[in-house]
């Protein structure tokens, strides 16, 4: 039978072959390979006619969002996708070829002694100088095969579809050079579990429905399978539940920025795969942009990048030793619809091979694995963990040998065991529901408003900002969000509000043009009289400009939510601090009121025209962080008098 995929198979065209979720079968594409410059001319129409294309987007197309990254020169390579198919995974299985594939010469690029002194360095010289709360540092696998790229990729296609469960998506692409693409040949196989991001139709009509997936939190099977109890103690540990949260909040400043009506937090859920499972949420929102302007916006996930992200993209252009070529990047599923418009999804490119030619007609293989580095880790550990990321990919896709001496038994559905269910459930009583629920413009606390207001949030290199955004939309106001770059006075004219917003660094840095920038603006809004409210980097910012101390804290707070007093009362805030204020004990400042806890840490300053709060009210830690936050704007714009929490 003269099939698509009976076509492909037999020549060396161009193909995809994608298994989303676990579908009982697999989507094959073919056509032809495009190469270009930026997201906004990957071809969504060919003579006028809208089409489905796969793009293949390396981690360097960041630069679009004016990101750091080192420029490898990896393409940004599209399948024009001219025929597709459907194809039963067991028909699959019986036509692709059992073939070993295993490797040789297999080593890390990086020795374990240079990548172990690289991560004391990060953990050292980042993010122990405030310059964020986490990063992603790759290293790469490479080794050999004497298979060729497209036989390498297909044959492994099949190990993972007989072995793999749970996938978002399961794929191998052959992606060939040409006259179009003159870069060298792109193979690539794997089996990622995170969808970046999806933008689909809304069934209501109007908007479209954008959606992401962060997923943190790892809990790695034993030899003989799953232990329930061992799983049960994964969901109890405190610092897997914290990164997860984490990394809801870099993806909610991403959805804030994306969806005009603010994105929503669903869930946890678990997602179980053969040899390990996660946990996740899933993130919804109402977008108008285009899937192209989606994509950009989102650029890429925390989890293979961290936060806040435009310097964790500087991090990782300061100390991984080359591109990151398309790891951390994106396979992009753009689908023509009828109505003209064109529908995205977008796993992210992790546990994923690289197959490359040889000039004996072997293949060079290149996976690359990256640790999540915090301000506990251990490099000894964080070094271990790649190793053991590649060997788990290599032994799925059947280029290393698996653990066969295990009994083959029923694996239990974890979700389902006894337990599971309430303690997922009772991590929601950490988050605020303010991102839970729906939003929408609505009055201010306590039956005031805001409605029709202005403000201009300051952007100091951390999309905090686009949730703080947000908040004030849905209380009603007008807001704008400009870079500490761009912003000028004139930017102000007319704000009755400047949010002088988040930031990493060390505030009394004044050699960095952004921190000297953000003390000049500090400076002239408070004497300008005009209310101001300074957040995280800038509340330390106004604290040295009233002469009050700042230092270092011993242990940073990055991602931990605390009870610390505020204007009216305690509240639970979330943090992400390595600085703080601090109130020498019997300090009096004439006209400024301090909220400061037993240690002396000075966590919000209220004045005539002005307040400051060291947390992020924004944050989904925050449980009364829209609260606080909406009471202090309405203080300063005159709408009431006190800040009440609650």
């Amino acid at each position: 039978m003269d099939t698509l995929l009976s076509r492909l198979l037999a020549s060396d065209a161009p193909l995809a072959l994608i298994r989303r979720h676990d579908e009982p079968f697999v989507h094959v594409l073919g056509g032809s390979i495009v190469d270009v410059d930026s997201l906004d001319a990957i071809p969504l129409a060919r003579d006028g006619v809208p089409a489905d294309v796969l793009a293949l987007v390396p981690f360097r197309q960041i630069a679009e969002r004016g990101f750091e990254a080192k420029d490898d020169g990896t393409p940004l390579r599209c399948l024009l996708v001219d025929e597709r198919e459907t194809v039963a995974v067991d028909e699959l299985l019986a036509r692709l070829e059992a073939r070993p594939g295993r490797l040789q010469n297999g080593a890390f690029d990086t020795s374990d002694a240079d990548y172990a002194r690289i991560v004391r360095t990060v953990i050292d010289d980042e993010i122990g100088a405030g310059q964020g709360a986490n990063f992603v540092i790759r290293r790469d696998f490479e080794a050999t095969s004497e298979l060729p790229p497209r036989a390498a990729v297909l044959a492994w296609f099949r190990e993972l579809l007989l072995a793999e469960r749970g996938a978002y998506w399961t794929f191998a692409v052959h992606a060939p050079g040409g006259l179009t693409a003159p870069a060298a040949s792109v193979s690539l196989v794997g089996a990622s579990p995170e969808r970046h991001i999806s933008v689909e139709p809304d069934p209501a009509g109007g908007a479209a429905v954008a959606t992401m997936n962060p997923i943190s939190g790892t809990y790695r099977h034993p030899a003989g399978g799953p232990d329930p109890d061992g799983f049960l103690r994964f969901l109890q540990d405190a610092k897997e539940t914290e990164e997860l949260f984490m990394v809801v909040d870099e993806e909610m400043k991403m959805m804030s920025r994306i969806c005009g009506e603010g994105g929503r937090i669903h869930g946890p859920f678990v997602k179980q795969m053969a040899a390990l499972t996660h946990t996740e949420y899933v993130l919804k929102g109402r977008t108008r942009l285009a899937p192209v302007d989606v994509l950009r916006h989102s650029m890429f996930a925390p989890t293979v990048t961290g936060s806040p992200m435009q310097n964790a993209c500087s991090v990782i252009a300061r100390h991984e030793t080359s591109g990151r070529g398309y790891y951390a990047g994106v396979l992009a599923l753009f689908e023509a619809q009828p109505d003209g418009s064109h529908t995205l999804d977008a796993p992210i490119l992790i546990r994923t091979a690289y197959v490359s030619g040889r000039p004996d007609g072997g293949s060079r293989v290149r996976v690359p694995v990256g640790a999540t580095l915090v301000r506990h880790s251990d490099p000894e550990s964080e070094t271990a963990e790649t190793w053991a990321k590649a060997t788990g990919i290599l032994r799925a896709i059947g280029a290393l040998p698996r653990e066969t001496d295990a009994p083959k038994q029923t694996v239990p559905r974890l979700a389902d065991v006894p337990g599971a269910e309430a303690l997922l459930a009772a991590r929601n009583e950490r988050l605020a529901g303010f991102w839970m629920a729906q939003q929408y413009p609505r009055p201010g606390v306590g039956g005031a408003t805001l409605a029709g207001r202005s403000a201009v949030i300051i952007d100091a290199e951390d999309e905090f900002s686009a949730m703080l955004a947000h908040q004030l939309r849905a209380a009603g106001m007008l807001v704008e969000v400009r870079s500490w770059r761009s912003v000028t006075d004139s930017s102000f004219a007319g704000a009755d509000l400047v949010v002088a917003g988040p930031g990493p660094g060390d505030p009394s840095d004044l050699a960095d043009p952004r921190i000297a920038r953000m003390h000049e603006l500090v400076r002239d809004r408070v004497a300008s009289g005009l209310p101001l409210l300074a957040v995280c980097l800038s509340h330390q910012v106004l604290c040295l400009q009233l002469g009050l101390p700042i230092e270092r804290l011993a242990s940073p707070h990055q991602g931990l939510a605390l009870r610390v007093p505020m204007p009216g009362g305690p509240a639970t805030v979330g943090f992400y601090n390595t600085f703080t204020a601090l109130a020498p004990a019997g300090v009096e400042l004439p006209g400024v009121e301090l909220s400061v806890d037993p240690r002396g840490q000075v966590h919000a300053v209220q004045g005539e025209g002005f307040a400051s709060v060291q947390g992020h009210l924004e944050s989904v830690l925050s449980l009364d962080g829209n609260a606080v936050l909406l009471g202090l704007v309405e203080r300063l714009l005159g709408v009431r008098e006190d800040a009440v929490v609650g």
